[in-house]
């Protein structure tokens, strides 16, 4: 059912396309090689620094195709989703604006690491050479998720991230395992209150992803070998096109290919039921590996879901028919099971990564719910909608976990609520920080959070999925006690509280995540009519054949 087509070799404008992806790659090989050469003793800070540039790099080359694309200057043709090695990548804005969210997201990460590691932790990332070269091909992984127009780049795109935040979610020294067993002692023979401060050790964490990781591939690579079966291609416009013709005769098995790719996600996105890895990968792995999780990892996820959905889903039966109802309602109920299982678990938690990770789960929720109200006439800008609250979940969720890494000591040990004991009064900018990127979680007014959460309620409401948004208020008013509980030990004195030094390479990627989450709360409509300006949905999220 594959239309017949000339595969064409790639020329160096393809590869202009693909920059942004080989820039990140090529600086990768560039410093495995550096990282071989240089001595044992010499600071592997010179590795994130210019991590960090090829980052930026990234980002500016992303920023250029953009700009060209949208100028008025280059008329309807510049407006034209540019497409190359049959499709399989495709640079549109929808791609391109969730890239610039991606090199953000992994740019704030490094920045953070080049001063925790820096205060005593470098003895406790077992290669810290190694640590910064794989955010790299991290990024560049996920960057390919959100431009995929194929299958098989699809998966491609997923294994390169997977592999590499495998590796980096291990990557702790044994002296970092000695410090944590200890503290995990000793927060166990004096915590008489029953609650929970259990601690993955990083193997164990390492070890549970690893095998998550492979069964989420695993369900994934299932449900697209049901899709090629039945129209004998890997690109998704081919697809498409295809699911038109057999629709009607293998409706039920269409069912399950796409119910397998949904539970694949579900468990790289982390949204419950799927979600039981989270709290131990999060809290085994080094800090800022956890925020890649919950940020780099879950948006790419995210987005690539929403661009199969809107294609595959919509041309196998349409909102109304029954295969588009079954899927559609099935990503709502796991919005709302996330939302619910996330926030109440977070309730009892007393490890700080553990609830963040919970968090995370409770935010997953919120991101599928623009998927799962896919195709309403009343309800067209759910993408908006979507990539709005990844925006300011990223700020959040970025500056809370480098605001957890310096209080609990780089994030190498326990890190129990108690831990935040007078914060206020040992680092009073700190925690001013931590308080608005806590607020935001929250989902309090003049915030990001707020306004996303909002955006997403609205558009909700607009579809009448009232029970929805029911679950969206619920949660929110519920997480408020977990939150809450973080802002209340940060006005607590204590008298044996230490002062808390703020590297200062880790400061300033805090207050960059928290001015951003302001400047979202304070200007949320900016960020939406960027992104309406050069959003369009036939242009950008359909992928046609070819």
């Amino acid at each position: 059912m594959a239309a017949e087509h000339t595969l064409l070799p790639m020329t160096w404008a393809d590869a202009g396309y693909m920059a942004p992806e080989l820039i990140l790659l090529a600086m990768m090989a560039l410093l495995i090689i550096v990282d071989l050469v240089l001595p044992r003793r010499f600071d592997r800070a010179v590795i994130g620094w210019l991590s960090l540039a090829s980052l930026l790099g990234s980002a500016a080359s992303l920023v250029w195709r953009l700009v060209e694309r949208n100028s008025t200057d280059g008329g309807e043709q510049a407006k034209q989703t540019i497409s190359i090695l049959h499709d399989s990548y495709r640079m549109d804005d929808f791609g391109s604006m969730l890239k610039l969210l991606l090199l953000a997201a992994t740019a704030l990460i490094v920045l953070w690491s080049l001063g925790a590691m820096k205060q005593g932790a470098s003895e406790r990332v077992a290669h810290l050479g190694e640590y910064y070269y794989l955010l790299l091909p991290a990024a560049a992984g996920a960057m390919i998720m959100v431009s995929t127009g194929d299958l098989v780049t699809l998966y491609v795109g997923l294994e390169l991230l997977s592999m590499s935040t495998y590796i980096l979610v291990g990557l702790r020294s044994r002296s970092a395992l000695t410090a944590q067993s200890a503290a995990f002692a000793s927060a166990a023979s004096s915590d008489g209150t029953g609650a929970q401060t259990y601690s993955a050790k990083p193997a164990e964490a390492a070890f549970k992803y690893v095998v998550t990781g492979g069964i989420s591939s695993a369900l994934i690579l299932f449900g697209m070998s049901y899709i090629y079966g039945l129209t004998g291609s890997t690109n998704i416009g081919e697809i498409a096109f295809g699911l038109l013709q057999v629709k009607a005769s293998f409706e039920e098995l269409l069912i399950v290919a796409f119910f397998f790719l949904l539970a694949g996600f579900g468990i790289k996105i982390a949204a419950a039921p799927f979600h039981a890895w989270a709290p131990d990968v999060y809290d085994g792995a080094p800090t800022p590996i956890s925020a890649l999780l919950a940020v780099v990892t879950k948006t790419a996820a995210v987005a690539a879901l929403l661009r199969l959905f809107y294609n595959l889903v919509y041309s196998a039966g349409g909102v109304h028919g029954k295969i588009g109802t079954t899927m559609f309602r099935a990503v709502l109920v796991i919005a709302a099971c996330a939302m619910v299982v996330g926030t109440v678990s977070a309730l009892g938690q007393r490890n700080v990564k553990r609830l963040l990770a919970l968090s995370g789960v409770a935010n997953a929720g919120y991101l599928l719910v623009p998927i799962g109200l896919s195709f309403y006439g009343v309800h067209t800008n759910n993408a908006a909608e979507l990539y709005f609250y990844a925006a300011a979940y990223l700020f959040m969720n970025i500056g809370a976990f480098a605001v957890v890494s310096i209080v609990g000591g780089t994030g190498e040990r326990v890190i129990e609520l108690r831990a935040f004991e007078g914060l206020y009064y040992r680092a009073p900018w700190t925690a001013g920080a931590m308080i608005a990127l806590v607020l935001s979680l929250a989902g309090l007014p003049v915030s990001g959070g707020f306004f996303g959460k909002l955006f997403i309620l609205f558009g909700a409401a607009s579809t009448h999925a009232y029970w929805l948004v029911a679950v969206m208020v619920a949660t929110s008013v519920v997480s408020y006690a977990v939150y809450f509980g973080i802002v209340r030990q940060m006005f607590m004195r204590s008298s044996g509280s230490e002062a808390v030094k703020v590297p200062t390479a880790t400061g300033a990627a805090i207050w960059l995540c928290t001015l951003a989450t302001l400047a979202l709360g304070v200007y949320p409509n900016g960020l939406m009519e960027a992104f309406e300006h050069v959003f369009t949905l036939a242009g950008d999220l359909f992928v046609y054949m070819q």
